[in-house]
């Protein structure tokens, strides 16, 4: 629009060349302001509505898209809450079970040193009875043997002690002593 009136102020301003019809140029500017008004109203009639439109819709869009990010946010927010919460209830069971191992292992040794004790003991007892079980039966057998040489010993004292008469008298003191008991 600007280029018709400057053309238009360019043409009256010369004015001396020629002499120009001013009604012409007048109704020929008005029908260039007409082509152009139509050519506008067609243009904003045609691409006003679909650029408002696109324009709407990209809106549209984009609001959508912040409103799905902020879900988005919101969701990977409470995701890292729970598993937050989740590593920490996790930290928490690692750590009772280790103290529960712990616990379980001390419990265990002091159950293994005390049947190990048990068990030192029982030898300890087994291996003083079988000693005096030895020492006893050596005290027998030594008992045995000095009753066995004892014996032998008087054998040898009593025969060469002994004559026949000592041995008739003897004999005849058992005799009596045996017909007493009867």
């Amino acid at each position: 629009m600007g280029f018709v009136l400057a053309g238009a102020g360019i043409a009256l301003a010369s004015g001396d060349a020629h002499h120009v019809d001013s009604g012409a140029l007048l109704k020929d500017f008005l029908w260039r302001v007409l082509d152009f008004c139509v050519m506008a109203a067609i243009l904003v009639y045609f691409v006003a509505k679909p650029l408002k439109n696109a324009l709407a819709a990209r809106r549209e869009g984009i609001e959508q898209a912040l409103k799905a990010s902020q879900e988005a946010a919101e969701s990977a927010e409470s995701k890292y809450a729970e598993y937050d919460s989740k590593l920490t209830q996790a930290e928490s069971e690692i750590a009772g079970i280790q103290v529960a191992i712990r616990e379980e292992a001390e419990s265990e040794k002091q159950r293994i040193i005390s049947e190990a004790k048990e068990m030192a003991e029982k030898i300890k007892a087994e291996a003083q009875k079988s000693a005096d079980n030895e020492v006893a039966k050596a005290r027998l057998t030594l008992q045995q043997e000095a009753v066995t040489m004892a014996v032998g010993i008087a054998e040898d004292i009593l025969k060469k002690a002994v004559n026949k008469e000592d041995q008739a008298r003897l004999v005849e003191e058992y005799k009596t002593k045996v017909g007493e008991l009867h």
